[in-house]
């Protein structure tokens, strides 16, 4: 394992990305108009529309500029232009993502227009972009990977051979010195006093279950005589086979391995600060929002493991889909980069599983472009907390 390297870009603050993104970012929902007609007017630019960005305060505040700095840090992303209506809060984001010394310029639209703004942002980004293209890689190992993942459209085949190998590389890449992550608060429902009893040490065990109960008080609490059937477990997950949210939990918790303990418990796109290991981070169970988060942390590339059949895309951190599901890997095999379904025919157990996840994640580190990037699956979908001011 520890002979493993890939291709990857060092950025400016030692971190190293396996994508070389010039990323056009807007700080509200009304500047997403600009954003993405400097996307159109500069080739190898992407832009990041998004709904939210007016109006918010507190937490909620806290987590949209957390969400768009972070972005922009991901090592994934070698160039930023922040667009914004006026100019401080637009500052915020530049003077956040300016701390990873990478070039990040910010541009206002209020008393400068959308056409003047366009305009003078094209050109930064026409700059930013001829630069980047002409950045080399180096070679790096596998403690410069920061990986993680979250499983969508769960069936019986996930807990019992998908989530398992995604589990079996997590446990590989730990005693590499990697940094992984998980997440899916509401997901560990029936299965979170196991999860507590993964932690590091007690003190991390009961930040999980603070965490944990948190989304208990805020979210079913208040609509518990409601029917949340149709969110946990889901349509999908009923036609799979998964009758009980703890059916579910314990699948979803097989992602982690069998002899990785997480070291802490992560806010919503908070970045690690403890050193290599296993997180674990409060996020929702939706697919795109949770991956944003994630990506967010600065995580680089993305494990998704499906039953059912999931098209989820990131645009800065590629999501690599395996499924142990033959009939899902038959009828969706364009979104599918693994098929793991053979460790239910006996064709391969979990130590082999993990390897051949391992080499496609190997060779999308090195360039091979996911099935979500191919189809051209940009999902990016912000979190809110509660309603505008």
């Amino acid at each position: 394992m520890s002979k493993k390297k890939f291709q990857g870009w060092r950025r400016e603050n030692g971190r190293v990305g396996i994508r070389n993104h010039v990323v056009i970012l807007p700080l509200d929902d009304l500047s997403n108009a600009a954003c993405e007609a400097v996307a159109n007017n500069i080739k190898g630019c992407i832009a990041l529309p998004h709904h939210y960005g007016r109006l918010q305060f507190g937490e909620d505040l806290e987590l949209h500029f957390r969400t768009l700095i972070g972005t922009g840090c991901n090592p994934n992303v070698a160039a930023v232009i922040v667009i914004g209506i006026e100019p401080g809060w637009t500052n915020v984001v530049v003077e956040g993502i300016r701390k990873t010394g990478k070039p990040v310029e910010g541009f206002a639209i209020a008393r400068n227009g959308d056409i003047n703004t366009i305009a003078a942002a094209s050109r930064r980004a026409k700059e930013f972009v001829q630069w980047a293209t002409e950045l080399p890689r180096e070679e790096c190992g596998l403690s410069d990977l920061w990986i993680s993942t979250k499983c969508g459209e769960s069936d019986t085949t996930s807990g019992l051979a998908s989530n398992p190998t995604v589990g079996n590389l997590i446990d590989k890449m730990n005693d590499e010195g990697a940094y992984t992550c998980f997440g899916e608060t509401s997901e560990l429902t029936g299965a979170e006093q196991e999860c507590a009893k993964r932690a590091a040490t007690p003190e991390v065990g009961e930040k999980f279950l603070k965490t944990w109960q948190a989304y208990m008080d805020e979210v079913i609490e208040p609509h518990k005589t409601s029917d949340l059937s149709d969110s946990q477990p889901t349509k999908g997950n009923i036609a799979g086979g998964l009758t009980t949210i703890e059916e579910k939990a314990f699948g979803n918790f097989e992602k982690i391995g069998k002899r990785t303990n997480y070291v802490d418990v992560l806010k919503p796109a908070e970045a690690p600060s403890k050193g290599p290991g296993l997180y674990f981070m409060d996020t929702s169970s939706a697919a795109a929002e949770c991956v944003t988060l994630q990506a967010a942390a600065g995580f680089v590339v993305h494990l998704f493991p499906t039953g059912q059949g999931n098209i989820i895309g990131n645009p800065i951190e590629p999501v690599i889909k395996l499924t142990a599901n033959p009939r899902t890997a038959r009828t969706m095999s364009e979104h599918i980069d693994l098929d793991c379904s053979g460790i239910l025919r006996r064709e391969m157990n979990f130590d082999q599983a993990g390897d051949a996840l391992i080499d496609v994640m190997m060779r999308t580190c090195n360039g091979r472009f996911t099935a979500a990037e191919a189809l051209g699956h940009r999902e990016f979908v912000m979190t809110k907390l509660y309603r505008s001011a």
